[in-house]
């Protein structure tokens, strides 16, 4: 295919497409304070791997959704905020669309840690409106299902996405530390450690258990301070690398096939049974 991003297509690509098939990767993304990278950072590791599933499998790929919950972050002025209500009642708005344009199997990839939030509540309510199960995919919960340890290696795959995108000259270098970036781990370590609503973060999943804010741009998050083209080359080839083997441990056909047995098990076992009383 000339290009698997739909909003590069033609209409008669797009169409041409649906004629065979209905997957579509839906890259959800953040713009927020990120150390040394852009603040897109997150936006574009989800792209990237969006894109590398939608090669796996045979699908599309809806990209430039850049601004929803950031969280924390908020204190950096160069963050963006989207409520979580108003980020899911935007998606749902996209996904009812792409699901009368044909594309019934949607996949949403998100690289951020409190994206569940938004995600999560919105792929359930839908189903339960259209009955059509629509699938969500935290990187960070899908690299431990795959046996990936992804944050051993998150600075890597960050800057590989950029080289997958063809943006790797948007990675900067020698960027000198401030309030925004640190290089010292212990000293973003102890900024996380002041705010004492840190401790409650435990009883519940990520972002989820009590409000809170970062102490300074800077603690989120420490990433490598890049000196030569040559260096920021390196850490891209290596994290590309990751993101190809976790993509081929992740199986992505198997899990569009599955998606499509969850479809019809749905309509054809759960509905006929149960439909009369089933949310509307």
């Amino acid at each position: 295919m000339r290009t698997r991003f739909l909003s590069k297509m033609t209409n008669g690509e797009v169409e041409q497409y649906l004629d065979r098939n209905d997957i579509i990767y839906i890259p959800v993304g953040v713009t927020e304070t990120h150390g040394a990278l852009p603040l897109d950072a997150e936006t574009v590791l989800a792209e990237a791997i969006a894109l590398k599933m939608a090669e796996a499998s045979d699908g599309l790929v809806l990209h430039n959704l850049p601004y929803f919950f950031a969280g924390g972050t908020i204190i950096g002025r160069g963050t963006i905020q989207m409520s979580i209500k108003d980020g899911m009642a935007y998606l749902d708005k996209i996904a009812k669309s792409l699901l009368n344009q044909g594309f019934r199997r949607q996949v949403y990839v998100t690289s951020h840690g409190p994206a569940h939030m938004t995600l999560s509540g919105m792929v359930r309510d839908f189903f339960d409106e259209t009955k059509v199960p629509i699938l969500y995919i935290d990187m960070l919960k899908a690299a431990e299902a795959a046996n990936c340890n992804l944050m051993e290696s998150f600075h890597d795959i960050s800057i590989g996405a950029y080289k997958v995108l063809g943006r790797l000259e948007d990675v900067p270098l020698n960027v000198p530390e401030s309030h925004s970036v640190t290089y010292d781990v212990g000293h973003m370590i102890a900024g996380m450690d002041k705010n004492p609503g840190n401790a409650l973060g435990k009883f519940a999943y990520q972002s989820a258990a009590v409000g809170s804010y970062f102490n300074e741009p800077s603690d989120h998050m420490v990433t490598p301070l890049l000196k030569t083209a040559d260096e920021r080359e390196v850490y891209a080839d290596v994290g590309i690398k990751v993101i190809d083997e976790l993509i081929e441990a992740l199986d992505m056909p198997t899990i569009v096939a599955t998606l499509r047995q969850a479809d019809v098990y749905t309509k054809d076992v759960i509905l006929p049974r149960y439909g009369t009383h089933l949310p509307r």
